[in-house]
């Protein structure tokens, strides 16, 4: 890109006014005078307004014709001089959108032996060619496009493109960027350039997940890719890749199943696995040089290359990443799939960036880019073609991937209405799957009742939103390492542990809640994200013994399984996963963040005991009511003295009703039942199942400290 050398400076801010800035250095920055050039235009501008600025004065101008955006005009002065009319904020306004918003499902490549078809939508460019070559970019082709409606830019190349490599060399403001295909669907190593593939031969995944009735029914299992096999004793062969984590007998030296026959043992219903879309920060030539979560977002149709065996096989991503998919689908799991559609890596090298400058995101008062998502560009969902590009991306992965759900990364960055098209679209496809985010406040020239977060989770039916109510109240403050939630003894916190664990739509005196609906509650206590709770558990608390932690470990996670709502797991949150006290680990090495099998196999009775109470809430529908008026019908707190909470729920199917007690002090406790009866028990503070182990008669309960129990009549 070779830099453009001008006097003074304008710039098309509106549909039809003109801002020119004159520096001082040049005539002292006054002109009586300006006159828009292009072809069969000649025309004097009218000066609205005159600004002094620190090193260059402001001219504000209204033009009689708009400009045709994406046709070649100049400004001239009263001096002689003139500059080329460069495309400013008009990008950013209503006018733009309507104008320029495309409805097709054409974008990218249209791939056939005989032909191939490039479309592009870039409405501010000037010029535009296809750079085409099979192997060796010095002897690529060079295709002009031909721009028609709406600003989209089209090809068509009359012979078998498969394999061949290609870019877009863009013309905006006299200026030549280079840019990858936002919309490729394969790319070379790295995400260099983008390659045209044959859909048809990338396979197909197979046995596909059926969605289930209603979101409070899943139990969500995150993952990492490479975590799960990493470790010497994952018993995986592919270590780190695809094919590792799809391999399905894998087991430990003792004998013990991991990967995928493991979780699958758990009971969990999903696996979420974080980003997979092509994601910078692992170089995929030294794969194992380097380790990320995958929040660096670059390329969002094509599977990241260093989970690949082979990431200069173009083909290698796509098919591998369908076979873990399907492996998943064999194990009679889902797959919901953690997106990063509110920022990219980086906002100067994204193709966005590249092909529409300054659309595709969001600027503050000043012009310049916001930083909500704290790295420097935040997403404009609510411009049309930025919300039609997600909705497109979201429908392709669901389309040619089958995935089963989607996670989205700091949605409170997107809008209500970019939320709304995706649940609508997802809908039409496959009703009922898993849509949930992070609906976090966040910091984004946006107002607030635009936000797709919790505060405006009423107008975002069937999206499930991550309740940091119930993770604070249950395990502590995030933020605040020794702050001690509710299962971790702190009585402070009662009230509030009572209302998540009621799905956070209010109960008994509080008849409004958090949300609306339990399924738009995610309650967890631990995710990729910060410490995990065993090393928050032994930060806050380094002179208590393992064996007391361990059981307060326990109790937070059994309450996340138990309360009303969608239950979400860490991966290895069930064998008290450490990651050596790193709150944030995503650049960490694998040692790390590996999934530590030797520790799962320590911990088996951990295990065996959070295995039944995720039994108990699959088999008795009483734990994953699916209507907050249902619960408010079905669930009754108990008076029980502090710190105790103690509830009933009437049952339905199987049992009349179940009791649920919870001591999370360091003693013994008395709890009073609501009646003398015959009670069958589920969970006590050394087992948990499904089926009674045991029966008690009577109305009292000596609870042990720390504990849970559970009785069924």
């Amino acid at each position: 890109m070779i830099a453009i050398e001008r006097e003074f400076y304008a710039y098309l801010d509106q549909v039809d006014l003109i801002t020119v800035l004159l520096p001082y250095s040049y005539f002292d920055g006054d002109s009586k005078e300006f006159r828009l050039k292009g072809e069969g235009v000649d025309l004097p501008l009218a000066i609205q307004e005159k600004v002094y600025l620190e090193e260059t004065v402001k001219y504000i101008c209204l033009a009689s014709v708009r400009p045709e955006i994406g046709k070649p005009y100049k400004v001239s002065d009263d001096h002689g001089g003139e500059t080329d009319l460069q495309i400013g904020a008009v990008i950013r306004t209503e006018e733009f959108d309507r104008l320029f918003f495309y409805e097709g499902n054409d974008l990218g490549v249209s791939y056939t032996p005989e032909k191939s078809t490039f479309k592009l939508w870039a409405p501010t460019a000037g010029k535009i060619r296809l750079k085409l070559f099979r192997d060796d970019w010095q002897n690529s082709e060079f295709i002009n496009m031909k721009r028609s409606g709406k600003g989209v830019w089209s090809i068509t190349v009359e012979r078998n493109l498969q394999l061949y490599r290609y870019s877009f060399l863009v013309c905006i403001n006299l200026e030549w960027r280079e840019a990858v295909d936002p919309y490729a669907i394969a790319l070379t190593v790295n995400g260099e350039y983008g390659v045209v593939v044959d859909p048809t031969k990338a396979s197909q995944v197979q046995d596909g997940f059926t969605p289930l009735r209603n979101p409070v029914d899943a139990i969500i299992y995150e993952a990492h890719i490479r975590d799960l096999t990493m470790h010497p004793n994952s018993g995986a062969s592919r270590k780190g890749t695809y094919l590792g984590a799809a391999e399905m007998d894998t087991m430990t030296p003792l004998g013990e199943s991991t990967g995928l026959a493991y979780i699958r043992q758990l009971g969990v219903t999903h696996i979420e696995l974080l980003p997979f879309h092509d994601f910078e920060g692992v170089d995929e030539l030294d794969t194992f040089g380097s380790y990320n979560w995958g929040y660096n977002p670059v390329h969002y149709n094509v599977p990241d290359g260093s989970y690949a065996t082979d990431p200069e096989d173009p083909y290698s991503r796509i098919t591998e990443l369908k076979q873990l998919i399907s492996a998943i689908h064999k194990m009679d799991l889902g797959v919901i799939m953690d997106v990063v559609y509110n920022h990219v890596y980086i906002r100067e090298g994204s193709p966005f960036e590249k092909i529409v400058p300054g659309y595709f995101f969001r600027h503050d008062e000043h012009g310049l880019p916001s930083n909500g998502t704290g790295v420097g560009n935040d997403i404009a969902s609510e411009r049309l073609m930025v919300r039609k590009y997600i909705v497109d991306s979201v429908l392709f992965w669901l389309n040619e991937y089958q995935v089963d759900g989607f996670r989205f990364d700091l949605m409170g960055i997107l809008d209500v209405e970019t939320m709304t098209a995706v649940r609508k679209a997802v809908d039409g496809v496959k009703p009922h799957m898993l849509i949930i985010g992070e609906g976090w406040d966040l910091n984004t020239p946006l107002p607030g009742d635009r936000k797709a977060n919790i505060a405006n989770q009423g107008k975002l039916p069937g999206i499930g939103q991550f309740n940091d109510w119930f993770r604070d109240s249950i395990k502590g403050s995030t933020f605040n390492i020794y702050d001690k939630g509710y299962a971790l003894g702190n009585e402070r916190y009662l009230e509030a542990a009572k209302q998540v664990m009621a799905g956070s739509v209010g109960i008994g005196k509080r008849k409004s809640g958090l949300f609306l609906q339990p399924g738009q509650s995610v309650n967890y206590i631990e995710s990729h994200d910060n410490h995990t709770l065993w090393d928050k558990l032994k930060i806050c608390t380094p002179d208590v013994e393992d064996a007391i932690l361990k059981k307060q470990h326990r109790l937070a996670t059994s309450m996340v399984l138990l309360a009303q709502g969608i239950p979400f797991l860490h991966s290895g949150q069930e064998f008290f996963r450490t990651k050596k006290g790193v709150g944030n680990s995503y650049r960490s090495p694998d040692d790390i963040n590996w999934l530590d099998w030797d520790l799962r196999d320590e911990n088996l009775d951990n295990i065996s005991y959070i295995k039944g109470i995720i039994a108990i809430r699959k088999a008795n529908e009483a734990f994953r009511l699916g209507d907050s008026e249902e619960i408010r019908r079905r669930m009754a707190f108990l008076p029980l003295q502090a710190p105790l909470i103690g509830y009933e729920l009437q049952a339905g199917a199987g049992w009349e009703k179940i009791i649920v007690l919870i001591n999370p002090s360091m003693d013994q406790q008395l709890a009073e039942l609501p009646e003398e009866a015959k009670w069958n028990v589920l969970v006590d503070h050394e087992n948990a199942s499904a089926e009674p182990f045991r029966h008690m008669e009577g109305n009292k309960v000596l609870l042990e400290p720390c504990s849970l129990f559970v009785a069924a009549k």
